[in-house]
């Protein structure tokens, strides 16, 4: 027998919304699988849904539909299932701040079968939350900085922040296609010269990736201030039609001048002159505001790895991410996007930026810079007669075992984070919330085994949630590098078996 499970869901939606997220996991979830949930009652208006799993099923019946299949992507499998005829499973979820969920087992529940549903449950809390940000209307400013308005990335802020990430992996992927024209031009002299183009990259990589954000965060300017207005749906369909793709940054931008680059916070009475002019009205339950202190955030986990605080930048994009980088410890820089700020609570914040503390105190982009360039001068020497036979499968190959290589420091930055922050839980909620979507695709075996294999220096999601859910007393792994590369072989392995 299992006990009860309880848990909760953040949710960045406004107190408008608490009734329609019970609406939306009603009619996309739970109305569309008669067959397994044998009672339901949407009592949405009283803030609360109920219902009762059948999980007795056939071996036959072993893939329901999950809610991201109703919205026309995915499947969810949950497995054979030899449970006897009776066992159920009553769930309540209650709507609010945050979303409360009880998972009560009876007779003989595969526990696989309860984390599936708990899993569907976030899941469909946040594809209905992702429906939302489409329609919000974001604003960030940092006390003290220049008002920046959100834009949309652009090809080249994109390529750029994937060239320059914490591991550099892109950017050596570029070389290789540039030593080829260096070789033909200059000789032999263009292994020196390309190695000390790698070197030079690396330690600058602080000054070159801190271009990239819109704001510094200082002592005297740490706080981050966010104010989100959601649109209805309705309206903002309507507004979309009828003004065009680009209208919502257009109003974005009046708001911004009327209120943020006057010195004015963008409430609702500033909003309303630009709003009307559209023909919407700023409805105070739409709206959420944060303040977070970002510079406390990143100076607890330094003080707890006993680093200096790095550089902190924030980059005004709503796609959640964190990143750092630089040469050593002392030189380090932590890049933070408000998407992550918006999605994520500040333990979770935390967590996160543990990991990324875990690179920095584990010179992560020295030593695979130190395995790109061996792999490098193998190239020319060594491994020479294979790369001339077929350089195309040599860098297939050869990128394939250096990304794969790189999980190891990706894992070990993971165990980093739950040893000296404590929290491994948190830390799965945190890659839980911003990866829920790759999370979906990984309930399928055969993407499953390809998210181990892809030019990727990060492990796939489900094994890395999975792994810090069981990782205990972190603190006594003797070598985490070591221990981090025999969980990636043995994640691996484990793809196969489905």
């Amino acid at each position: 027998m299992i006990n009860p499970q309880n848990f909760e869901i953040q949710t960045e939606v406004s107190p408008a919304y608490y009734g329609q997220i019970l609406d939306f996991i009603y009619k996309y979830y739970l109305f569309p699988q008669p067959d397994r949930f044998i009672t339901i009652k949407n009592n949405a208006s009283k803030g609360y849904i109920s219902f009762v799993l059948d999980v007795s099923l056939s071996k036959k019946d072993k893939i329901s539909e999950s809610v991201s299949d109703t919205l026309g992507s995915k499947r969810a499998l949950y497995g054979e299932n030899d449970s006897a005829n009776g066992s159920t499973i009553k769930g309540k979820i209650e709507s609010g701040e945050k979303i409360n969920v009880t998972l009560t087992p009876e007779g003989d529940v595969p526990k696989k079968v309860l984390d599936q549903l708990a899993e569907d449950i976030f899941v469909a809390v946040q594809l209905y939350e992702e429906n939302i940000r489409q329609s919000t209307i974001y604003f960030a400013w940092v006390e003290g900085q220049d008002i920046i308005p959100e834009k949309p990335p652009s090809v080249r802020k994109k390529a750029s922040k994937r060239l320059f990430g914490s591991s550099l992996l892109l950017f050596y992927v570029l070389f290789f296609g540039i030593n080829i024209i260096l070789f033909i031009f200059i000789g032999l002299y263009a292994v020196i010269f390309i190695l000390l183009i790698q070197l030079v990259i690396v330690l600058l990589s602080d000054k070159l990736y801190g271009r990239m954000g819109e704001w510094k965060i200082t002592p005297e300017n740490p706080n981050v201030h966010i104010i989100q207005y959601q649109l209805p749906e309705d309206e903002y369909k309507f507004f979309k039609e009828n003004l065009g793709e680009n209208a919502l940054m257009k109003v974005k931008k009046e708001i911004y001048d009327n209120s943020l680059a006057k010195g004015i916070s963008p409430m609702c009475d500033v909003g309303e002159e630009v709003l009307s002019k559209y023909g919407f009205h700023c409805n105070p339950s739409r709206r959420r505001s944060r303040v977070i202190n970002v510079y406390n955030i990143v100076k607890e986990a330094a003080d707890k790895f006993g680093l200096p605080v790095p550089k902190i930048i924030v980059s005004n994009n709503m796609l959640p991410n964190a990143a750092a980088t630089g040469p050593s410890p002392k030189r380090g820089l932590v890049l933070i996007t408000t998407g992550l700020l918006v999605q994520l609570d500040e333990e979770e914040i935390l967590s996160v930026i543990g990991h990324e503390m875990g690179h920095l105190i584990g010179r992560d982009p020295l030593i695979l810079l130190s395995i790109v360039s061996g792999e490098f001068i193998l190239r020319l020497t060594i491994l020479l007669p294979l790369v001339l036979i077929s350089p195309i499968i040599y860098i297939i190959v050869a990128m394939g075992l250096i990304f794969f290589v790189a999980k190891f420091f990706e894992a070990r930055a993971d165990i980093l984070s739950s040893n000296v922050i404590g929290k491994p839980e948190i830390l799965a909620e945190a890659l839980r919330k911003i990866g829920y979507q790759r999370l979906q695709f990984e309930r399928m075996p055969s993407y499953r085994i390809s998210s181990w294999i892809m030019w990727d220096p990060h492990p796939p999601i489900y094994f890395r949630i999975k792994r810090l859910e069981k990782l205990k007393n972190a603190d006594k792994i003797e070598n985490p590098l070591i221990q981090s590369a025999k969980d990636v072989f043995q994640g691996f392995k484990d793809s196969f078996r489905g």
